[in-house]
């Protein structure tokens, strides 16, 4: 249907054709704003990105478009940064489908927007994660200020009723929606509609419908569709668009498909749509603050009281000037709630004996030391409060809180109930496309074979090599069709998969940002069920949080605190001795001396492959050497080629000089290197003449630049000001220009020295710990488990290294946890020892190993232990395969023979006994390997490798982990172990570094890319790896680099060692 001659007007609510006069056509421009178009935050229906969506419409000259996800608001805040950088108006509105009914609404003014986030929140609420549920009423009761669009279902005795409903409803602001999308329908679907119009005097509009940005994103489109319903594209049939009109169309395309009325009238609402999202404002809690005091008078309450707790003495007069200032800065910015609402709740983790710390850029903060947010004190490290807030920057402060990860939701509940779960809400977190699932969805939705997907997600080594590609398909077909040209198929599902990458799947809940508001946050953004029972999240993530200036508190999970509790609890419970985090000694010798020997296994934040290779190197002798430790081994400072020219200064082997005392003031602590991102602002601050604010800008440019929306001209500005400000004080330019490289070298992952002076506490804590206190930390940690780097097998080894008696798991001895215990018997009489807990047995309830440790002990018999305790068949296998019931039988055979004898009511025959005679053999000790990894994950008898050496003479020709030291550098050595870790740091240059577990400790082996590809095979696939090389050493750091791998994993079965994870 061709409307270049056709013109439709609207009079006086009725319409009437006439012929279209060609002069008016040349005078009045045509004008269009898109006003029905969902993105692909409508999941899996949209194929383009917000951003995507509002370019194109900006370039094609359209006058506004709307954003109008399905019953979302999800991707608004991305379009809303979008559209302001091209300058084009963005309506905010919503999609809703109701018995075959499209409904669009739009969005006017601020109340109309509350309105729309209100709805949406009331249809999510109702129904389950993912889904809605909308119901005609709702649009009469809760959307009196936005604007709707109609799209009829077709059906005139549908239609009829629902239009004598809307237009009472939505008097004045409702229209009915053509969609003219080239289907063949296009007359017939405009006359129907044209007489619903003067049936009920409403005008029409065109919309588009539309789901990506441009025609090229058909075939995306179709498969989202496919993955939408879970078949393939070729069996979508009717579900399938015709065609790509469902997409931004040029002006001329339009004009040739839609009267000119329709189009005008687009322009005409969007004039009606002045709402912006910069309107939002938020509004702090009101709880926290007294009746008789303000904000600020509280603010300053409370700090002074934390002062007199943090310096009983008095502070300094430098402490005193900088709460000052950071108080000031905080009022003028109007952020005393904020900090009010954060210490509310570590006042109430602290009264409930929960461990807890605030880290991040906040740890720069004096007011948060004092409200005891915090616990980095300014006489430790140089606090840089700009870091954390600043006037220049428009961001509000983020405050990351880390509480014990078994007690955080004690503190979840408390927001709940202070604030109502209608004012409180976790932020999301957008799910999306990545390579393995990505190459699932496509390939099944482009109908390749199921097992040719998944071998094609297990191995992405042809991600980058479409070569590679091409041979797994040419195979595949070959295997299943026959030769055959496969190219077009291969270059679609590449090319899918390069554009479904990052595509939103779905909304899920942040790992712990929470938005409280003093009003109900469905007046500021939707919110909807989570996956987790009596959990809501908004529709936002934190990049829409940060972008709208929305204040978030971050209430985060942190095993080690956790970890650091239980030991205190052990060490009060068995010696007497109480301790807290302040009570422990300050920079204690022994445990720098454990530390520089790389004993760190179950550290925090130093016990990792990388920390471990750099404590022999760097050192640590004090508290700040850790805070180095923490922040030097990352990828900053790494690709900014900081670490060795520290550890050669350190060692005295190079000159430490400085271009002037004020950059010596700054890099003096830090040996001249530039390590933490606090000291690329103080060096822009003192060394250009930056304030604080644009310093941290400076900061925040360099991580744009690295990122893919880098900006380049903003970079280059800045480059421009900091050179030309270093040569007012007085600089060289070559000085100007190497630091600026230097700094640029490491601005995106430099890491802050707040932050990294947080972590040193809780490392501090836990080396102190571990080197006092060895038996009741590693049963801490054993505890609180799952965390770090090490599993509860590697924990045992490390402690029985350190001579630390375990003793296995025992129906009459153990508890769910892990245990201490002294036993007079033994040497070690006057030390802990450490019982192994029912928690580590795969498979047996908690509530069944209840009953047994609840029960009168010692049992006398497994039929004593099954009647006391009401043990199933199922529980006492399992405890048989433990080895737990070991004090009540010989061996685990004989205790398995037994238990099949038992019911949950005793005996099986209750007038017969178990027969005594009967003997069975003992299982041997790989026997009992096997079954110890496999119910428990960890044995107490010898490591594998001991027993494949005894069984296979090439093991004994390898050497162990203990012998490499003395061998000496650069010497030839061949070893094998049970491989426990495999590393490719993005600093590494594709190297990769492999953890190898032998009886005696752990190996570090370099395998280059060389190596890498020549035995690929052994690298991917093996347990039990071989590997041939060259010892290098540096002091006591010995790492072998590798020069040939040889996978033995099958010997593992021919000693009955089966396969296992022994991580």
């Amino acid at each position: 249907m061709n409307y270049s001659n056709y013109y439709l007007i609207y009079l006086n609510g009725y319409f009437f054709d006439t012929v279209y006069i060609y002069s008016f056509l040349i005078i009045s421009p045509m004008s269009y704003a898109e006003l029905h178009c969902i993105s692909n935050f409508t999941f899996l229906r949209g194929a383009s990105h917000p951003r995507e969506l509002v370019n194109t419409a900006s370039e094609l000259g359209y006058k506004a478009i709307a954003i109008t996800d399905e019953c979302s608001l999800a991707g608004v805040v991305k379009a809303h940064v979008a559209a302001q950088e091209c300058n084009l108006p963005l309506i905010i509105g919503s999609e809703f489908q109701l018995n075959d009914h499209k409904l669009v609404v739009l969005v006017t003014n601020h109340q109309s927007y509350s309105e729309l986030s209100a709805l949406i929140t009331l249809t999510r609420r109702r129904s389950r994660k993912g889904s809605y549920s909308l119901e005609w009423p709702d649009l009469s009761h809760n959307l009196s200020h936005c604007l709707l669009i109609w799209l009829p279902s077709g059906e005139l005795d549908a239609d009829h009723p629902i239009g004598e409903k809307l237009s009472h409803w939505f008097m004045g602001r409702l229209w009915i929606g053509v969609e003219h999308l080239l289907d063949g329908n296009e007359t017939e679907q405009y006359y129907y509609s044209r007489n619903l119009a003067a049936l009920w005097q409403v005008p029409m509009v065109a919309c588009g419908d539309v789901h990506m940005h441009c025609k090229q994103r058909q075939l995306l489109q179709d498969t989202l569709t496919a993955i939408r319903f879970n078949c393939s594209v070729m069996q979508l049939g009717k579900r399938r668009f015709a065609n790509a009109e469902r997409r931004l169309r040029s002006l001329p395309h339009l004009k040739k498909i839609y009267p000119p009325a329709l189009l005008a009238e687009t322009v005409a609402i969007a004039k009606r749509c002045h709402f912006s999202l910069t309107e939002l404002r938020y509004e702090y809690p009101s709880e926290v603050v007294p009746n008789h005091l303000t904000a600020g008078e509280q603010l300053c309450y409370l700090v002074t009281e934390g002062i007199k707790k943090r310096w009983p003495n008095g502070p300094s007069e430098a402490v005193n000037q900088q709460i000052k200032y950071e108080l000031t800065v905080i009022s003028e910015l109007n952020y005393e709630s904020y900090f009010l609402t954060v210490h509310d709740l570590v006042a109430f983790a602290r009264s409930r004996d929960i461990l807890c710390q605030g880290r991040g850029s906040a740890a720069n903060s004096v007011v948060c030391y004092c409200l005891f947010i915090t616990e980095v004190s300014p006489d430790q490290v140089s606090l840089l409060f700009e870091r954390f807030i600043s006037k220049e920057r428009n961001e509000p402060p983020d405050i990351d809180v880390d509480f014990e990860h078994e007690r955080r939701e004690e503190v979840i509940q408390y927001i709940y109930k202070r604030y109502g779960r209608e004012r409180a809400a976790i932020a999301a977190t957008v799910i999306t496309y990545r390579p393995r699932s990505a190459v699932r969805d496509v390939g099944k939705a482009l109908g390749l074979d199921a097992l040719f997907i998944e071998q094609l997600s297990q191995s992405l080594s042809w991600w980058d090599r479409r070569a590679d590609l091409e041979k797994q398909f040419n195979g595949q077909r070959i295997h299943t069709k026959g030769a055959s040209d496969n190219t077009r198929l291969i270059d679609q599902f590449y090319q899918l998969l390069q554009d479904i990458l990052g595509f939103p799947r779905h909304l899920s809940q942040h790992v712990g940002g929470f938005i409280i508001t003093r009003k109900p946050i469905s007046a500021l953004v939707p919110l909807e069920n989570a996956s987790m029972p009596e959990r809501t999240v908004i529709q936002w993530d934190k990049t829409d949080i940060a972008t709208l200036g929305l204040l978030k508190i971050d209430i985060l999970a942190l095993g080690i605190l956790t970890a650091i509790h239980r030991c205190f609890e052990l060490i009060q419970q068995h010696q007497g001795i109480s301790l807290d985090m302040q009570t422990i000694p300050k920079d204690d010798i022994p445990t720098f001396d454990m530390l520089c020997k790389a004993d760190s296994i179950g550290v925090f934040q130093i016990e990792s492959r990388a920390q471990m290779a750099m404590l022999p190197r760097l050192k640590p002798r004090c508290f700040y050497d850790l805070v180095i430790e923490i922040a030097i081994v990352r990828p900053g400072p790494i690709q900014g080629g900081m670490v060795h020219p520290y550890l050669k200064r350190r060692q005295g082997l190079e000159t430490i000089s400085y271009p002037s005392p004020e950059i010596k003031a700054v890099l003096e602590r830090t040996l001249g290197i530039p390590v933490f991102q606090e000291q690329v602002i103080r060096l822009a601050m003192v060394a250009a003449g930056f304030s604080g604010g644009e310093a941290d800008q400076l900061r925040r440019a360099m991580a744009s630049w690295s990122s893919k929306d880098g900006n380049n001209n903003q970079l280059t500005q800045f480059e421009q000001k900091l050179t030309t400000g270093m040569l007012a004080q007085g600089y060289s330019l070559d000085f100007a220009q190497r630091l600026f490289k230097q700094i640029q070298g490491f601005g995106v992952y430099g890491f802050p020295e707040s932050h990294s002076a947080s972590f040193a506490l809780l490392a501090y804590v836990s080396a102190w710990l571990k080197c006092h206190y060895p038996a009741a930390y590693c049963c801490a940690i054993m505890n609180s488990q799952p965390m770090g780097f090490y599993s509860s097998s590697q924990l045992v080894q490390d402690a029985q290294r350190h001579n630390i008696h375990v003793s296995p798991i025992d129906v009459n001895y153990s508890e769910w946890d892990h245990t201490l215990y002294r036993d007079i018997t033994l040497d070690k009489k006057d030390k802990p020892l450490i019982r192994l807990g029912f928690r580590i047995i795969k498979g047996l309830p908690y509530k069944s190993a209840k009953r047994i440790f609840t029960a009168p002990r010692p049992f006398a018999n497994l039929e004593d232990l099954a009647l006391k305790a009401r043990l199933s068949q199922v529980d006492l296998s399992l405890l048989s395969s433990a080895g737990a019931l070991q004090s009540l039988t010989e061996n685990r055979r004989q205790a398995h023979w037994q238990a099949l004898a038992i019911n949950n009511h005793g005996q099986l025959l209750q007038n017969a006994s178990i027969e005594p005679n009967i003997n069975l053999k003992e299982p041997s000790e790989t026997d009992n390997l096997y079954a110890d990894y496999n119910t428990t994950g960890l044995t107490l008898g010898r490591h594998p490798m001991s027993i494949l050496r005894d069984q296979f003479p090439i093991f004994r020709q390898c050497k162990r982990h203990s012998d490499l030291a003395e061998l000496g550098h650069q010497r030839f050595v061949r070893m094998a172990g049970i491989v426990t870790g495999k590393q490719r740091p993005g600093t590494a240059s594709g190297v990769i570094f492999l953890t190898l577990e032998d009886e005696t400790g752990n190996s570090n082996i370099v395998i280059w890319k060389s190596v890498q590809q020549r035995c690929r095979q052994a690298l991917l696939k093996a347990q039990l790896l071989m590997v041939k090389g060259v010892i290098e050493t540096d002091g006591e750091v010995v790492h072998i680099i590798a020069q040939e791998l040889t996978d033995c994993s099958e010997l593992l079965y021919k000693t009955t060692i089966r396969s296992r994870n022994f991580r």
